[in-house]
């Protein structure tokens, strides 16, 4: 009868608990859905300037009107995207092939000074973003004078350390043996990581294009330097041109901000079992 009733008074606690946690849960994901929420229906109204505008949650009148002026408003608004989803795809394709035979030199090729060379990248991997803006602007600028081009836009992010590290990481787990049998049957470094390390790494590869893709489609500081004419801007920095010294045009800037994050909605809602993979693809032991 005891064992009884200490059973049955662990429940309310329990359910209580369960309670509190889906509640909390639910509120974190209200404060993280909120703001997609307001930029989609901020996009629906009127194209009127932003202090003529009430903002309200529930809008009384839903239109597309602020996405065709989003397109009529400039000639570069499509241009925009055009330009972000070049420099977001070649910054991809180079950031897979690069940083994975990078990472296959590191976890398979044993050659003096790699792990002092990965010990150096490692560290440049806990340098800020922003503290080597300046001398990479110098650089590109004054020294290859590349500015307001798309060479200027791409080089920086040709390969980043973080994709590296993943890369080095996962493919540290493929077994040696299988690579030794490939070389006994004639195939070289090269045919290796083409036909055997590339086959097996689809994973991480899937992830670190996934992420490289929303890191450099997102980035607006660095074509925010770079660029200086309308027909070179990424459509993070096109948006800023609907703001002016005394208005701002709000509707049609967020139904470009709306369309410049559906390809992100894509991505995520079509290959999220990957962004769960990536997670731990970092985390296998070498």
């Amino acid at each position: 009868m005891a064992l009884y009733s200490e059973h049955t008074g662990k429940k309310p606690l329990k359910y209580a608990r369960n309670t509190v946690i889906i509640i909390i849960l639910l509120l974190f994901a209200l404060a993280t859905i909120f703001p997609i929420y307001f930029m989609i229906i901020s996009s629906l109204g009127d194209p009127v300037e932003a202090g003529a505008m009430s903002y309200t949650l529930f809008p009384t009148k839903i239109s597309l009107e602020s996405y065709k002026f989003f397109f009529d408003y400039s000639d570069y608004s499509l241009r925009w995207l055009l330009n972000s989803l070049l420099v977001a795809s070649v910054v991809t394709v180079s950031n897979v092939f690069f940083a994975s035979m990078a990472g296959y030199a590191f976890s398979k090729i044993r050659f003096k000074g790699r792990s002092v060379l990965f010990a150096i990248l490692l560290v440049a991997m806990m340098i800020p973003y922003q503290v080597t803006q300046v001398p990479l602007y110098i650089l590109i600028v004054n020294i290859f004078e590349i500015q307001n081009t798309y060479s200027a836009l791409i080089l920086p992010g040709l390969v980043t350390v973080y994709n590296i590290f993943l890369s080095k990481q996962f493919m540290s787990s493929i077994p040696g043996e299988i690579l030794e049998c490939a070389k006994i049957e004639g195939c070289n470094q090269f045919q290796v990581y083409l036909r055997i390390i590339l086959p097996l790494s689809k994973t991480v590869l899937a992830v670190m294009a996934i992420l490289t893709f929303m890191e450099s489609w997102n980035t607006f500081f660095w074509p925010l330097l770079v660029t200086n004419t309308m027909d070179m801007q990424t459509i993070q920095v096109g948006l800023k041109n609907f703001r002016f010294a005394n208005t701002t045009y709000f509707a049609p800037m967020m139904a470009g901000a709306t369309i410049s994050a559906l390809p992100m909605f894509i991505l995520f809602f079509s290959l999220q079992k990957y962004f769960l993979k990536g997670v731990t693809v970092g985390a296998v032991k070498g």
